[in-house]
């Protein structure tokens, strides 16, 4: 945290933290004339909010989908199978993605060349851009998020379970009477931790997927720092960004909270 002071600095490497001139607000003043400030801005707010909208239910469906497969050994293949492109790095998973989605060499347009349909250039257009962008962050990160909403299913009393079925419940009445009430409390403190990254995004994923072709829509907050900060040396301005980052994060953090606890539902705190 000490750190943040260099947002107020004008930071020289060579005198350090304490030594460089005092900048006062001017860093922030800088930051919002950047021309590219808002695109950037507009681009992780984006990028996030579909990450929101699919990458975040896509564990818990995923969760319950492997919840319902009675066989044991096909469960813990399945589990596997899911959790892999978790630990693969996302050059190399980048990779993968540019490999297969090639105009000339690709699987995905082999297979729409021989449908009588023209190949599609995925990573130069821009609005495909995005939708590959989200997919692959479903691929990479949905059965690694299915762990926490298992073990939540886990912990409920088979006697629910067991109720129901007396009732005359079957399996997707059961789902939407049991299981997905019982875990909402798990769903709810997830959900408000997702929304406090809202303006933060991993620099990982964007940097192996960008090219200069989309850097329209690709360029994001955490680039921008990459490219700014640690290229070309300017730290006081980066700090700034991060610094701004950080307290939105606080204050979407703290509104989900509140309004989680409003609805009725249990919050962080």
């Amino acid at each position: 945290m000490g750190g943040l002071v260099i947002a107020f600095k004008d930071y020289n490497i060579f005198q350090g933290v304490w030594d460089s001139g005092w900048a006062g607000l001017d860093n922030f003043r800088e930051m919002l004339s950047i021309p590219e400030f808002f695109r950037i801005t507009r681009n992780t707010l984006m990028l996030n909010l579909l990450g929101l909208l699919v990458c975040f239910p896509a564990p818990i469906v995923l969760a319950l989908m492997l919840n319902e497969v009675r066989a044991r050994s096909l469960k813990r293949i399945s589990q596997s199978l899911l959790y892999l492109p978790h630990f693969m790095s996302w050059i190399v998973l980048g990779g993968i993605v540019y490999a297969v989605l090639s105009p000339k060499y690709g699987v995905v347009n082999q297979l729409l060349r021989w449908a009588g349909v023209e190949e599609i250039y995925f990573m130069a257009d821009q609005t495909w851009w995005v939708i590959v962008y989200t997919l692959s962050a479903v691929w990479q990160s949905a059965g690694w998020g299915t762990i926490i909403y298992l073990a939540a299913i886990t912990a409920i009393d088979p006697a629910l379970y067991e109720a129901a079925s007396i009732d005359g419940a079957g399996r997707i009445r059961k789902i939407f009477s049991v299981t997905l009430p019982s875990i909402m409390p798990t769903i709810v403190i997830l959900f408000i931790l997702a929304v406090g990254q809202m303006v933060s995004i991993g620099i990982e994923q964007p940097l192996a997927l960008a090219n200069p072709v989309v850097g329209d829509v690709s360029e994001v907050i955490s680039t921008y720092i990459y490219q700014v900060g640690i290229k070309q040396g300017e730290f006081g301005l980066t700090t700034a960004v991060g610094m701004v980052q950080s307290v939105i994060n606080l204050c979407l953090v703290v509104t989900a909270n509140h309004f989680a606890r409003k609805a009725g539902g249990e919050g962080l705190w």
